[in-house]
């Protein structure tokens, strides 16, 4: 009875209360306001760390994908049976569901709140950040959903490669014009670990991806990326051209994925690729990338360059057979941060500009070393004077010990050397950016698997075992996976949609089709 007229007594209290005090007498004096939210920036900017770290995915959005498929790292186990994306079958095909749903998502989310709130800075970080995501996932698959993103249609269409590309250069334009007029602005600060909130980097930054996404685009619209090429190029803002504007992206106090793959689950090692090309060009990056083999029979041909790689699409029998193989850096344990992008790209990027004539791109020759350099020197790796006048040494033939005979070995098909030779043809000097740029992308491997298939270079080796077959198409003993195929959630929710992306995609839903870029054939 007691507690009955105490909530009347409060209730008749409540009522008689002064309209005036409403809003005081039911606020919690421990939650943060919405509007201490909004005077911090917290409503908007506490979405970034999750799009930033989400850019990158895991084993089976990496490291079983494009880390496999590019050389650059390579697995000890046989999963499914031996059977796997590795061999070409596929079993693992998320990185769709990781940048809808941590990336394009929250830039959705930001972006109306930001807009509505009056924060432009915040409206084209976000969408810098989104074009990253979607730029990176259509390196996968070709057609994406981007423009029609967020739709309540039952049927959602995808956009082509082109309208992609033209739409991603057209939000640049008005990122930059934004960070530009508000170059001083400080209100990123808090959320960004990348340059802390200096507006002048993430306009080096939008002018370097506004490069790459052009060069993708050198063969199949080259008139396009020549235009976009030279807009990045001559833009006062400037590229990313030395280590100290690199872009690193935070892990927020989480371990680097490859290390948790390679150190807890004994999952990946060292390439057979990384194998030949780092010991027969005698790479002085080699120490920092990866750790030297205790069992010295394993090196018998290479013994002063300890370190055994694993044929990428090997027959494995057995995970314990190969994980006394080069396992990757034991640095990595402690790294709190990852590159997405370096100034090694950029003069890489700069070096082909030169080769197809791009105004403003400079000195091919220039770019190059100035590539190796920097990649030398964000490695803490000594020796490049030495290697940028090696002329005689090529990466090296590549022999399984764990397997009997030919099993697993490869010839290698790599025979440009080092040194710049200017008297040499474009395909020569392209070969020799792509094989350097290719060292150079270790761990960021998505962009370097874009260019691999455009362009024809590294001459890496093909899969010693191959199981493509009817069910995602079939992928010759001679040519390398050509992409990932539209994912099961969307074949069978968004059928239509998906429909019309393979069309746009200009062959079927498979492994084996070309995307927009990948024409094929001499690159010049």
């Amino acid at each position: 009875m007691k507690r009955i007229i105490y909530f009347i007594t409060l209730f008749t209290l409540f009522l008689s209360a002064c309209t005036k005090n409403f809003e005081e007498f039911n606020t919690n004096p421990y939650e943060i306001s919405d509007e201490s939210l909004k005077q911090e920036f917290n409503h908007v900017g506490a979405y970034f760390p999750t799009m930033l770290q989400n850019l990158f995915g895991h084993q089976i959005e990496h490291n079983l994908v494009n880390d496999t498929y590019v050389r650059q790292l390579a697995t000890p186990t046989p999963f499914v049976g031996g059977v796997n994306n590795t061999t070409y079958y596929i079993r693992w095909n998320v990185y769709w569901n990781r940048i809808y749903g941590h990336v394009m998502a929250p830039a959705r989310q930001v972006i109306q709140i930001a807009r509505a709130d009056g924060y432009d800075v915040f409206v084209e970080w976000a969408k810098l950040i989104r074009i990253i995501g979607a730029s990176r996932l259509t390196v996968y698959h070709g057609p994406i959903i981007y423009k029609n993103y967020g739709s309540p249609e039952q049927t959602i269409y995808y956009d082509s490669e082109e309208t992609l590309y033209k739409t991603w250069f057209a939000e640049l334009d008005t990122i930059l014009k934004v960070f530009n007029d508000n170059i001083d602005y400080s209100g990123l600060k808090k959320f960004d670990a990348t340059y802390g909130g200096d507006i002048s980097n993430w306009i080096k930054f939008a002018n370097s991806l506004r490069l790459r996404l052009a060069m993708r685009l050198s063969k199949v619209k080259p008139t396009l990326a020549k235009s976009q090429g030279e807009k990045a190029i001559n833009d006062p803002g400037g590229l990313i051209l030395t280590n100290s504007d690199n872009m690193y992206v935070s892990l927020y106090g989480r371990p680097i994925p490859i290390a948790t793959i390679c150190f807890s689950w004994n999952d990946t090692r060292m390439s057979a690729s990384m194998e030949s090309i780092l010991v027969g060009y005698k790479d002085g990056r080699i120490y920092k990338y990866f750790e030297p083999v205790s069992d010295l029979s394993l090196v018998d041909d290479h013994p002063a360059l300890p370190f055994k790689g694993i044929r990428n699409g090997a027959y494995l029998e057995s995970k314990d057979q190969r994980t006394g193989f080069s396992t990757i850096s034991e640095s990595f344990k402690t790294v709190t941060s990852r590159r997405l992008f370096s100034a090694s790209e950029t003069h890489f990027l700069l070096a082909e500009a030169a080769l197809r004539g791009w105004d403003g791109a400079g000195s091919a020759k220039e770019h190059y070393e100035t590539g190796i350099k920097l990649s030398f020197a964000e490695w803490g790796a000594a020796g490049v004077d030495q290697y940028l006048e090696d002329d005689i040494s090529i990466p090296l033939d590549y022999n399984d010990p764990m397997a009997e005979g030919d099993v697993n070995d490869f010839v290698n098909r790599i025979h440009v050397t080092v040194k710049w030779d200017d008297s040499a043809d474009n395909e020569t000097k392209l070969e020799k950016i792509m094989t350097q740029k290719w060292i150079a992308a270790y761990t960021n491997s998505v962009e370097i698997w874009q260019d691999h298939r455009r362009t024809g270079y590294p001459k890496l080796p093909y899969n010693y075992k191959n199981d493509s077959n009817e069910d995602w198409g079939i992928i010759p003993a001679n040519d390398f996976l050509r992409r990932m195929p539209f994912v099961k959630s969307e074949r069978e929710n968004n059928p239509e949609g998906v429909a019309d992306a393979t069309q746009k995609l200009g062959g079927p839903d498979e492994i084996g089709t070309h995307l927009w870029w990948d024409t094929g054939g001499p690159n010049f």
